[in-house]
């Protein structure tokens, strides 16, 4: 195999749609070309774009990974074009027979092409250990990310999956919740985007309530800045051939309150969830509006033809409360030059005392207040 690296995200989009559409094709929502452009686009991704194509020795490629390098402390730092707002960071590969390179082999070929580059490290965060069934070669031996992913298998029948999901005496309090928020603010629409002012209108109610729920936590919100929202406008778009995210929303059909929203990334085969906030007016909270809007998710993404859905990175109440799939993630540190190699030790070992902190409960809990006082 050979590597080659792109630039230039036009120049390489024929190759990439060629890719994604192929029959065996192996990625995740988040390896769209459409989802990729919207997020570099918007501004989202700071520093220089490198797409990673390789190579088989007839010149077919088998494998794509976006890359954003940016300068830290004097390192090129190469990591998977989405940080944290994309839950899978796997190369899109082929075919399984793609996927199915030997690690080492892989790991050489990225060492090689790095160098070409200018980079001085890889870090490759949240690999999948597998995805499909197919072994993932970049999490092979790498170390074990700080947080998990949660996912759940569809169809075919929508009413049979909601049955499967959620247990009868879950469905009866969420029928009784529904119908107090009813009572309270009028009858309910669940909707999926469908216009361009119904995207801004659910993403303008989502920005809101979420502001309101990292206020409370001390957290800084992601979403104030404005290269986010111009992606997620962009992804979203209902007016695109195929778009790279679907936005969801509970809405008071009267007032067009939104009461709950839920975005995720597509593709032909899974809804996986990016985002999700809810209207925090004890009055509405405490009907649960985004799990009534959960479990209409699911039967829709059923009903859509649609065979996986998850939740995304981190753990939750309302993740293992319906998931019965944990999808295992890795980061793989990979240096290229002695400078990328000294700083790739640093960088392991706080993926590793993270990944401590956030699987130790008590540790957890206390990393969060110390975050909330910083803050205060």
């Amino acid at each position: 195999m050979r590597a080659e690296i792109w630039s230039d995200l036009g120049s390489v989009e024929a190759l990439w749609r060629g890719l994604e559409s192929g029959p065996g094709c192996l990625a995740t929502p988040y390896q769209r070309f459409d989802w990729v452009a919207a997020f570099l686009r918007g501004g989202a991704a700071p520093g220089a774009l490198r797409v990673l194509v390789l190579r088989d020795a007839g010149g077919r490629p088998r494998l794509l990974m976006p890359l954003a390098v940016t300068r830290e402390r004097g390192v090129r730092v190469a990591r998977v074009v989405g940080a944290t707002h994309a839950n899978y960071h796997l190369p899109l590969f082929a075919s399984r027979e793609a996927a199915a390179v030997p690690t080492e082999d892989l790991l050489d070929l990225l060492v090689r092409a790095g160098s070409s580059a200018g980079i001085d490290l890889y870090i490759l965060a949240h690999q999948p250990r597998t995805w499909d069934g197919a072994v993932n070669p970049l999490a092979v031996g790498a170390r074990r990310g700080a947080n998990d992913a949660y996912g759940l298998m569809l169809g075919p029948d929508p009413e049979a999956t909601v049955r499967r999901v959620f247990s009868a005496d879950a469905r009866k309090k969420l029928r009784a919740k529904e119908k107090r928020l009813a009572e309270a603010v009028g009858p309910l629409d669940y909707r999926c985007a469908g216009t361009a002012d119904e995207a801004e209108a659910f993403l303008a109610a989502f920005y809101a309530q979420k502001a309101v729920r990292f206020a409370s936590q001390g957290i800084a919100d992601p979403y104030a800045q404005m290269p986010i929202r111009r992606f997620l406008a962009a992804a979203s778009d209902p007016g695109a051939s195929a778009p790279a995210m679907e936005v969801h929303a509970l809405v008071a059909r009267r007032s067009g309150r939104v009461l709950a929203v839920f975005g995720g990334a597509v593709d032909a085969g899974r809804f996986s969830g990016m985002m999700t906030a809810f209207d925090g007016d004890p009055e509405i909270a405490r009907c649960s509006p985004g799990d009534l809007l959960l479990h209409h998710l699911v039967r829709d993404q059923t009903a859509r033809g649609r065979r996986a859905f998850d939740l995304g990175v981190g753990e939750a109440r309302y993740k293992s409360s319906i998931c019965d799939e944990t999808i295992e993630l890795a980061e793989l540190v990979l240096p290229v030059t002695l400078r990328g190699r000294l700083y790739g030790l640093a960088a392991a070992a706080d993926t590793g005392l993270r990944a401590q902190i956030k699987r130790d409960p008590r540790l957890w809990s206390f990393a969060r207040r110390l975050r909330r006082l910083g803050r205060n």
